[in-house]
């Protein structure tokens, strides 16, 4: 700064109010400046600002894993939510482990971000409390928090799938089986309630033979898709529970002799040409949200932790309407 004030001609004050953007100089001023800024090579050293400010301009995203198209969506609307606020967008992938989601979160507070978003992998997350409660704000996305209170933005996934059978039992099926995620997930847990709430709501029973959660690994899909299909009550219908699970799905219904119907939650790429019906829901909503909410807070909002639901919404595009064979 000393270097790009002797080549201007101004003080070092004058410098740092062009740098920052700050009002007070002259256009001609602000010129010689900006010329001996170019000139020199001149960078901003942002580690002395964030001394000087207490704020980093940045913040950290942790997610299941950002080659899912899902969170892909979900990440962009938070950067630009971000990038809009002047900020740095720092994300990873947990792997839906709750170990690594912890020292991914504890990483990112360790490198003092502004705030957390965080799509959660575990169910306890007192770890952050002493962050939390050392100024970063945290909101929790897609699912909520474990064991503390917290912001949280999500879909309603409770509603979406009891609609999403619904639809199935309106064209006539009675059979319907469910394929989830894993159980300890809160999104296959509301899931599944809705599928059981949609058939008990038509008096209709379930049977165990037309239920799994578990990884979404195709190999395990594709064995519980084929259990439902040929035991002693083969389902007619199936309700699937991520957009990976209906993916498999798909491929195993497109090799059977029969016809079989399909809704799934979350809308996947080429689903209005393969004719998928679906539930869908507005990650990029779901992300927008949840940053927006965080920059309240880092403007210094304060307020009960809030729980924001986002409406879902069923595509009928063709599957979800066979009718039972």
């Amino acid at each position: 700064m000393k270097d790009v004030a002797a080549r201007a001609g101004v003080g070092l004050k004058t410098v740092s109010r062009v740098v920052n953007s700050e009002p007070g100089v002259t256009p001609d001023t602000e010129r010689r400046v900006q010329e001996a800024i170019e000139s020199l090579g001149f960078r901003r050293n942002d580690s002395a600002r964030v001394l000087r400010k207490g704020r980093t301009a940045s913040i950290g995203l942790v997610l299941e894993d950002l080659a899912d198209p899902f969170y892909g969506a979900l990440s962009r609307a938070v950067e630009e939510v971000a990038r809009a606020h002047g900020t740095l967008l720092i994300n990873g992938s947990s792997a839906e482990d709750p170990d690594r989601e912890q020292e991914l979160a504890l990483a990112l507070c360790a490198r003092r971000v502004d705030g957390l978003i965080v799509i959660p992998a575990g169910d306890d997350h007192r770890y952050l409390e002493p962050e939390i409660r050392a100024g970063i704000a945290t909101v929790f996305v897609d699912r909520p928090a474990g064991r503390i209170d917290a912001d949280t933005v999500l879909s309603d996934s409770f509603g979406g799938a009891r609609a999403g059978v619904a639809h199935l039992i309106a064209h006539g099926h009675r059979r319907i089986g469910f394929i989830g995620d894993r159980p300890r997930i809160h999104t296959a847990v509301e899931r599944l309630r809705g599928y059981r709430t949609a058939m008990a709501d038509e008096g209709l029973a379930v049977s165990d033979s037309w239920v799994s959660l578990g990884t979404t690994a195709p190999e395990r899909v594709r064995a519980a898709m084929l259990e439902m299909l040929t035991g002693p009550e083969p389902v007619t219908a199936v309700f699937a529970g991520n957009n990976r699970v209906t993916v498999t799905v798909v491929r195993v219904l497109a090799e059977q002799p029969r016809r079989v119907a399909l809704v799934g939650f979350d809308d996947i790429e080429l689903a209005d040409l393969l004719g998928i019906t679906v539930i869908a829901q507005d990650s990029a909503a779901l992300g927008r949200t949840a940053a927006e909410q965080l920059f309240r807070r880092l403007d210094g909002v304060e307020e009960k932790p809030v729980r924001v639901a986002l409406r879902t919404m069923l595509i009928p595009r063709g599957s979800g309407e066979i009718p039972p064979s």
